[in-house]
């Protein structure tokens, strides 16, 4: 007589300390689960609507200015520093951890229109009406004075500063666009092209020769170092506040508007845009690429920044508070993990980058729960009840009216040009797409 005994190997279902997992036999043959894609779906609602509930972004203020702020500056090799100047013409130097200001001077006797650190942050530059001064990025000892390294007189009025990523040299723009080195009293280059007032100049981080810059005759004006004289100009049909170039990606950048749009470019071929953001209802003041590249935020006078995806039309957040004005600057934290705004009420304000993230250590097993329920978000991302979730944002009553009426207006727009194109003569109303509806030139 044949008898077949089960056995089982402890080592199979018993744990080695008490501090392991359990072990839980799993087969992962599909025939035996039929309500595996169910239980996902479940799983991935529920995971979605729990992105809601614990999405918090908001983490901090830092206030102290006695005046709105004017610029803001990350400094290069410390996440916890950031420097802001205020229309005051003081500057002021935050510890985030602590959310405390360790330094404080006043630089110039006008407004504060740029900072920027050197590369390695051992110094830092301020601009004022049309004084340079170059300070020590070292708090001086108790009994020092606070008194900068160098200074330089400007022939022309300044309106904004960036250093160069790679060479130690930084670029001023006003009436017109001076390249400086740190050294010396007068300009290397000065760049012109029959352009107005310049108000925003940008170091491309990649092609460091690259200079981009915005003027009041909404044009948008291209420098190569290496050269004398401009490269490229575009001109839009109203202004550009700001500039920031992609971190990632060499010849993409993207310009803030003053038409409540945003909109992504390629150098290499600028006769249409690569896409057009939407969903601010005034004008957008300012933008700032993550360091990832795959997302930037932009902050307006509509009182509320917004986070968009790089190669999406809308946005994905919309952070405001009913106490934060009109934003006037936006950074993104060399970390990827915050964002600092600053606003007309003296405020500069700290967000999360992704409002329901946990800060923190997080434990293992409480790190891979987490990267499931991404995975199921990003699976299920397409059904219309997760879709409908997901991309619900609760906005002030202001706000969602006036993005209903500008939908209706653009929806009438449309529809407008649709009939007179359909009842006139074919070929004398071409259809514009959006991406080059708004280009005036390019040169």
């Amino acid at each position: 007589m044949k008898v077949k005994v089960l056995t089982r190997n402890p080592d199979d279902y018993l744990r080695e300390t008490k501090r392991d997992i359990h072990k839980v036999p799993r087969n992962f043959d599909p025939d035996h689960h039929p309500f595996e894609g169910a239980r996902e779906y479940v799983r991935a609602l529920n995971a979605v609507k729990l992105e809601k509930i614990y999405a918090k972004p908001f983490v901090g203020s830092l206030d102290g200015h006695s005046e709105g702020i004017s610029a803001i500056a990350k400094h290069p090799k410390s996440l916890s520093v950031v420097a802001s100047g205020s229309h005051d013409g003081e500057v002021r130097f935050w510890d985030l951890p602590t959310r405390k200001c360790f330094r404080n001077i006043q630089a110039h006797d006008d407004s504060v229109k740029g900072i920027a650190y050197t590369k390695l942050g051992e110094r830092f530059i301020t601009i004022g009406d049309k004084t340079i001064k170059i300070w020590n990025s070292k708090v001086p000892e108790y009994g020092e004075t606070d008194m900068p390294q160098f200074s330089i007189v400007s022939k022309a009025l300044l309106t904004g500063l960036t250093y160069s990523p790679r060479y130690e040299k930084f670029a001023t723009c006003g009436e017109k666009c001076q390249l400086w080195e740190e050294e010396r009293n007068e300009p290397i280059t000065t760049f012109t092209w029959g352009v107005d007032t310049v108000h925003y100049i940008a170091f491309n981080p990649i092609e460091t020769y690259l200079i981009g810059a915005c003027a009041d005759d909404r044009s948008i004006t291209f420098y190569d170092t290496r050269d004398s004289g401009p490269i490229r100009k575009l001109v839009l049909a109203l202004r550009t506040n700001q500039i920031s170039w992609n971190p990632m990606e060499a010849f993409h950048y993207t310009v803030a508007n003053e038409d409540y749009n945003l909109y992504t470019f390629d150098m290499r071929r600028m006769s249409s845009a690569v896409k057009v953001h939407k969903g601010h209802i005034s004008a957008v003041i300012s933008v700032d690429y993550s360091p990832t590249g795959l997302e930037f935020v932009s902050g307006s006078y509509d009182r509320t920044l917004r986070i968009f995806p790089a190669d999406k039309m809308n946005s994905r957040e919309v952070y405001h508070t009913k106490r934060m004005q009109r934003i006037s600057n936006v950074s993104w934290s060399l970390d990827n993990k915050y964002i600092l705004s600053t606003s007309d009420e003296m405020n500069i304000r700290l967000w999360k980058a992704r409002a329901s993230e946990k800060l923190g250590v997080l434990p293992p097993r409480e790190r891979a729960s987490l990267a499931y329920n991404e995975a199921l978000k990003k699976k299920y991302q397409a059904f219309p009840e997760v879709r409908k979730i997901a991309h619900f944002r609760h906005v002030p009553k202001y706000i969602y009216s006036a993005s209903q009426q500008i939908r209706m207006m653009r929806t009438k727009e449309k529809r407008k040009e649709s009939n007179r194109r359909q009842h006139s003569k074919p070929g004398t109303v071409p259809f514009v797409s959006e991406a080059r509806k708004h280009i005036v030139k390019e040169e």
